[in-house]
């Protein structure tokens, strides 16, 4: 059967799921105040993985790293991610996700005192990766809520859930900004870590109950069931792609973005730039809405569109030094664009396998963490030889990729 993420193959998922002996869980009714709840969670976690982005300039001359290698700081965060996705998120489909919830966060609190504290490189890549490990807490909550939901509202669920998740990330560089202007980028980090602590409290006492596992089996029976979900879901290896190429985009701008703005001829502070995460906010808006329609069957569509968007955002993007209004712009189209699609992305995997949430989850957020991470290092490289036209350049070729590759897999659909 040919690709099609919007045809009526994908609204029958959980039969197919059942024809083909799979355990696929009973679903429930996800509350309002529960998606709120996860929501909320999503966006304390995933900010610790962005605070950094403001933080660079702040952190190369604190520690004297070269401006053109402080970017190994987010693919170290990156980095920790992947593992974590590989490793831990799985995890959520064979043990009880709320434990496992309780555990990431008290971690994570751990693991930035000790990125609070680092007086050496090599300390502070550590640190990184290990909040980068405990980070993946938000893929483990994404799919608790696909779980609870039922088939009908399960693109909406997550689509709310991820808007959490956009707002984390754009409100992490204002915030880390903002507090960097006042206290340091060291209390950022401190402070973070006693927010995380207190959360774990609060989910303990409010998580709901968890859905029995999905499979059963050992730890490496269950990691071997992720690489089999590689090769036999061809929704997982597409999505993936798109995964990789929108995020690369994504990291290509917010990693290198605080480089020019922070140059004389405009010298923002912290503060100012991470002012600029909250333009992003359209993002946020359109995450749920693009849930919807992929629950309604158009999720192919919403992607073309959004990946048109996202080649065109780099063109007012290039114009920072002349109008600061013209990066608003970029910014605004760029995340719209990419949560857009990495909405859709999820709603698409969890209808093709809903026995699967933590596995699925897990495998297509390593293209997610691969493409961050090599757009990181690929930025501030390019704009230490070539300056920001290079890096903008390098953002819309990685966006028309992905637009190419989305007309090449409708063109051979048809």
């Amino acid at each position: 059967m040919p690709y099609r993420p919007d045809s009526p193959v994908k609204r029958a998922a959980t039969a197919e799921a059942s024809a083909n002996g799979y355990d696929t869980p009973r679903s429930t009714t996800l509350s309002s105040s529960q998606t709120f709840l996860f929501a909320i969670t999503c966006a304390m976690a995933v900010a610790n993985v962005y605070f950094a982005q403001p933080l660079l300039e702040s952190m190369a001359s604190s520690l004297a790293v070269p401006a053109s290698t402080i970017g190994i700081v987010v693919t170290a965060t990156q980095a920790g991610y992947a593992v974590g996705l590989l490793f831990i998120v799985p995890l959520g489909d064979l043990v009880n996700r709320k434990k496992l919830i309780l555990c990431q966060m008290l971690l994570s609190a751990l693991a930035l005192c000790a990125v609070g504290l680092a007086q050496a490189w090599a300390v502070l890549l550590g640190a990184m990766v290990l909040v980068g490990l405990m980070a993946v807490l938000v893929q483990v909550v994404v799919a608790y809520a696909a779980a609870l939901a039922s088939p009908e509202q399960r693109g909406q669920a997550v689509g709310t859930v991820t808007s959490g998740v956009v707002l984390g990330i754009l409100l992490a560089r204002f915030v880390s900004g903002a507090m960097a202007d006042l206290a340091g980028w060291r209390s950022v980090y401190f402070v973070s870590a006693v927010l995380m602590a207190g959360m774990a409290l609060v989910l303990w006492r409010t998580l709901p109950a968890p859905p029995r596992a999905s499979v059963s089996g050992g730890y490496f029976a269950l990691l071997r069931s992720v690489l089999q979900l590689f090769l036999s879901e061809r929704t997982l290896r597409v999505r993936g792609v798109f995964a990789l190429l929108i995020f690369a985009a994504f990291s290509v701008l917010w990693t290198s973005m605080v480089l020019p703005l922070s140059e004389p001829d405009l010298a923002l502070s912290h503060t100012q730039i991470g002012l600029f995460g909250l333009a992003g906010v359209a993002g946020a808006l359109a995450a749920a809405r693009a849930g919807r329609l992929a629950d309604r069957g158009l999720g192919n569509r919403t992607t073309g569109i959004a990946l048109a968007v996202l080649t065109l955002s780099w063109l007012p993007t290039a114009f920072v030094h002349s109008s600061l209004l013209a990066m608003v712009l970029g910014v605004v189209m760029l995340d719209f664009a990419v949560q857009a699609v990495h909405v859709t992305n999820q709603s698409l995997i969890f209808a093709a396998r809903p026995d699967a949430q933590s596995r699925l989850v897990g495998a297509y957020m390593c293209f997610y963490s691969l493409g961050s991470g090599l757009g990181a290092i690929a930025a501030t490289y390019t704009y230490a030889q070539a300056g920001w036209v290079a890096v903008c350049l390098l953002g819309a070729s990685i966006s028309a990729v992905a637009l190419i590759y989305w007309l090449w897999l409708n063109f051979n659909d048809r």
